[in-house]
């Protein structure tokens, strides 16, 4: 059976995109799954954006990725949602998007859909934990069903910079300029996995 999980992000640096695309889209692949890779609007002016250099290059480098539209929500098996941290909580680009989804909340459209969570931070005490949870309660309101990363995920044990079993994450230095490692990928993948078969076996379950 196959189900469309979204895969829903800001990034301003490049580094949560970078998560999104060969971390949580490739382990929802590697089940089968169909990875839908949304962005949400951005907020800074374009004379901001124009004047840096490392935020013109990240928006180049995803020029290819849609703009996420509401009523595309209505029709995924599931979500991850990732986010870099801003004094441990989610951007506003993120917290912006998600403050405009009360119709979907009004018509129960995330009930029971498994969301997962990914976040980067500037370093290791960087609030990663409390961005994932920030995330989460919205989606505790949507009704939908929180899935984190389970200690039976090794890398977890292995880590010592990103990581987590509240989601997805990885420590990319204060000027964002280090790259996810590999090991904080494969926790990516992991969660990628980890979504797309609970969202197969409730869709299973609901079609008898």
């Amino acid at each position: 059976m196959s189900v469309q999980i979204m895969v829903l992000y800001y990034s301003m640096f490049g580094n949560t995109f970078i998560m999104a695309k060969e971390g949580i889209c490739k382990g929802i692949e590697e089940k089968n799954g169909i990875s839908i890779l949304r962005r949400v609007p951005e907020l800074l002016p374009d004379e901001i954006i124009e004047k840096n250099d490392r935020i013109r290059k990240a928006k180049e480098m995803q020029k290819d990725v849609k703009i996420v539209k509401l009523e595309e929500m209505e029709n995924v098996d599931g979500l991850i949602v990732g986010s870099p941290t801003r004094f441990g909580n989610m951007s506003s680009q993120m917290r912006n998007f998600l403050d405009q989804t009360g119709n979907l909340w009004i018509k129960g459209v995330l009930v029971n859909k498994p969301v997962g969570f990914f976040t980067c931070s500037a370093s290791i005490h960087g609030g990663q934990e409390t961005t994932l949870i920030s995330m989460m309660f919205t989606f505790l309101h949507h009704g939908a069903i929180i899935v984190g990363v389970p200690y039976t995920v090794k890398e977890l044990i292995e880590t010592t910079k990103g990581g987590t079993p509240y989601g997805a994450s990885a420590v990319v230095g204060i000027n964002s300029d280090i790259p996810p490692s590999e090991i904080e990928l494969k926790i990516a993948r992991e969660l990628g996995k980890r979504v797309t078969e609970i969202a197969i076996k409730l869709k299973e379950e609901k079609n008898g």
